[in-house]
Formats: structure tokens, C-alpha cells, sequence
């Protein structure tokens, strides 16, 4: 879900500018994961341009205040999330804390980093939601701590039907800035891409693990 399309649109004229979103129908990347995708998205661009940059922290921001009303701590998904969630703490002024995706082997041993208290209200921010699990197993770590979870946002969304389900599942709403189907359309408007593109992208993302180009 989206929350605004011609925020979306925005975001997605964006990233595509800056690179941070590249698509390669026709030269696909290899993800850590090991499949082929004609998408990469690397949201950590974001901080190096800061028109860009402040306008993703007001708009995460806005959705922070107006949608997920009652948060008192703005969480990071670690790693990409955390600056991004940062910027949204400071904006709104309240606290912030961070979750990795284990608890560390050394030290205090933490999974969770920063002040809180049992019966906080937290908002979660991604920069990315492809699968859905880390973002879903950051917020069951809060909540085994005792915290509510207002919900998660993300700066971008792939839109995969497994993580619709899991999320459904799980029972925790997410809002993300921009999605595939309005990087899609912003691509072609802008001549990011040509309209015989269009449907490798789209055929990628029904099934991104078989796919091949």
C-alpha cells in the first residue's frame, strides 16, 4: 500500500534519478539471495542528496504523524533503515532505538539498541520491503520486549504477493512511499525505459525466484 500515488510518483522519479533505483531488463543483477532480478534498489543513495533526502524524511515523517498516530519511538530496521528512521525521530521529535536481525554474540548480548520502556508505541522504518521477513522479525523482537507496533514504513515496496500474505499473517500494517507498479509507470513516462520493457518487469515479479531473463 501506498500512501499517497503522486507523493509515490515523486519518490519513484527520484530514485530513479539518482540511480539509487536501477532498472536492467535486458542485463539482470544477481541479489544476495542468488536470484536474477532486472531490478536493483539501494535506498542508502538517499542520504547523499539532501533536497532528496529531506523530502523522503517529510513525507515518512507525515505518514508517521498522520497515519500511525500515537507512536512514541521511531525504531530502525538495521541496517539501511536506521539512518532514514534517525532523520524521522528528529523530525517528530521523539525517541529512537534500532533492531538488528539477532542479538549480538559479545557484550550485552542486545537485539535492540537504545532507551524504551514496556508499553511504548513504535513505528518501524525500512528502507526496502522485498520479503517482508526482516521487517516482520524486527517487529516481533519489539514486541516480545513488551512494545506495540503502530505499524512499518518503507521508502520502497516490491509488492511480492508472499509478502502481502505474511504480512496479512502477521497481522502488522505497513505503508510504504512508493511501490513497483508506480516505478513502473514513472520509468515509462520518463523514458527510464521502453514500453517492450514492461512486461519482463512485470513478469518478474509474479514469481522473482524462478525467474530468468
Amino acid at each position: 500500500m501506498i500512501y499517497d500515488f503522486e507523493i509515490a510518483k515523486q519518490v519513484a522519479k527520484s530514485l530513479l534519478q539518482i540511480n539509487a533505483i536501477i532498472l536492467q531488463p535486458k542485463k539482470p543483477f544477481t541479489w544476495t539471495s542468488g536470484w536474477k532480478s532486472p531490478i536493483y534498489c539501494d535506498n542508502r543513495k538517499i542520504l547523499s542528496y539532501p533536497e532528496i533526502r529531506n523530502n523522503i524524511r517529510q513525507n515518512l515523517s507525515a505518514i508517521a504523524l498522520n497515519h500511525f498516530k500515537g507512536a512514541n519511538i521511531i525504531a530502525g530496521v538495521a541496517t539501511a533503515g536506521i539512518p532514514h528512521g534517525v532523520l524521522v525521530a528528529e523530525e517528530i521529535g521523539v525517541p529512537f532505538i534500532y533492531v538488528r536481525d539477532k542479538a549480538k554474540n559479545h557484550g550485552k548480548k542486545n537485539q535492540i539498541e537504545g532507551y524504551y520502556n514496556i508499553g511504548d508505541s513504535v513505528i518501524l522504518i525500512e528502507d526496502l520491503i522485498s520479503s517482508g521477513k526482516s521487517s516482520i522479525a524486527a517487529a516481533e523482537a519489539l514486541i516480545t520486549k513488551g512494545l506495540n507496533i503502530k505499524g512499518i514504513i518503507s521508502i520502497f515496496n516490491y509488492g511480492f504477493n508472499h509478502a502481502k500474505n505474511s504480512f496479512k499473517k502477521s497481522k502488522i500494517e505497513y505503508i510504504s512511499l512508493c511501490d513497483y507498479d508506480t516505478l513502473l509507470k514513472q520509468a515509462i513516462d520518463s523514458q527510464y525505459i521502453e514500453k517492450n520493457d514492461l512486461e519482463i518487469l512485470k513478469d518478474w515479479r509474479k514469481n522473482p525466484s524462478i525467474w530468468k531473463s
